[in-house]
């Protein structure tokens, strides 16, 4: 049982952070019908901005508490990665809202490469180290423990979670995301501005990714250039998971994909021997992706209904 809640607790982190960054895949699909496959890369300019902040926080005042230099770092990591999806929403997607699918397809991969290009020539191609700001000291859970890193994570996913609910639901820019999501021409003869509302949208994915990016390096203590190709990756299949477009569904899929990684890597990993453990995880993650989708292809909670963004 303790390893149970142990690997249950894994999960919860890691599906955590899997959700942050499949929000801002959902919602932007949600609204535009766009894959954006480089918002993986916003949470690696997230960590790397949030590196470079805390640098210079050290060298001004090192004596400051960890959760004050963690906090400036997600401060200071947040307007980065929102500068840096408004860039890429007005130069590369804009005037692609009308081409084939397949256009915005390529020209987000293409984005992504460029992004990882970008930060291998300022912050270098070897990985960096990303410093320990709260105490090691684990916090028992029953049997189990759990970093006060993690425990962090958990609560500031659940807090912007719950924040990004609220707003898609109880304010005015959020009905104006469900308007556009549901029918843009209609939304637009009620007076809504799409272009403000897609804005708004790459804004708030991206502040999440910026959440998720710093947290990811204060939890593994290690980013490089290209760190967010398998999160984005994974994101991305949590969203279609959970049924892409649907906000609810973010959250489930990651959460539920970050359980099954954890999960199968421990148990199943300790009855082949190793053989399939934590260096094979992504293939219970997928496998169970497989599964869903070729028994439900919209996912967990892929119906189309009004509260997606």
């Amino acid at each position: 049982m303790d390893t149970f809640i142990q690997q249950v607790i894994n999960g919860l982190v890691l599906g955590s952070m899997y959700a942050l960054v499949a929000l801002g895949y959902t919602m932007v699909y949600g609204v535009l019908n766009l894959i954006n496959f480089a918002h993986g890369d916003v949470l690696m300019i997230g960590a790397m901005a949030g590196l470079t902040i805390l640098k210079m926080v050290n060298s001004v005042a090192p004596d400051l508490p960890g959760y004050v230099k963690l906090a400036i770092a997600i401060a200071g990591a947040i307007p980065v990665c929102i500068v840096v999806n408004v860039i890429i929403e007005r130069v590369a997607y804009r005037r692609l809202r009308n081409a084939p699918r397949l256009a915005p397809l390529i020209t987000a991969i293409g984005v992504s490469i460029l992004l990882q290009t970008f930060a291998m020539m300022i912050w270098g191609r070897s990985p960096l180290p990303f410093p320990q700001l709260l105490s090691s000291e684990p916090i028992k859970v029953g049997g189990a423990v759990i970093s006060q890193t993690q425990l962090l994570l958990l609560v500031l996913a659940a807090l912007s979670m719950f924040a990004l609910v609220l707003l898609v639901e109880k304010t005015k820019m959020g009905r104006a995301m469900r308007a556009t999501a549901e029918n843009p021409r209609v939304a637009g003869l009620m007076g809504v501005d799409s272009n403000r509302v897609i804005v708004a949208t790459f804004v708030i994915g991206a502040a999440l990714a910026a959440v998720a990016g710093v947290m990811w390096g204060a939890n593994y203590s290690s980013i490089q250039f290209a760190m967010g190709f398998t999160p984005g990756l994974k994101a991305f299949s949590a969203a279609v998971l959970g049924g892409i477009g649907n906000i609810y569904g973010a959250m489930v899929g990651g959460i539920l994909l970050g359980i099954i990684e954890s999960l199968g890597a421990g148990y199943i990993g300790d009855f082949t021997g190793g053989f399939l453990g934590s260096n094979y995880q992504d293939i219970f993650a997928f496998v169970v992706l497989i599964i869903v989708l070729t028994v439900r292809p919209s996912g967990i909670m892929g119906e189309r209904v009004a509260d997606r963004a």
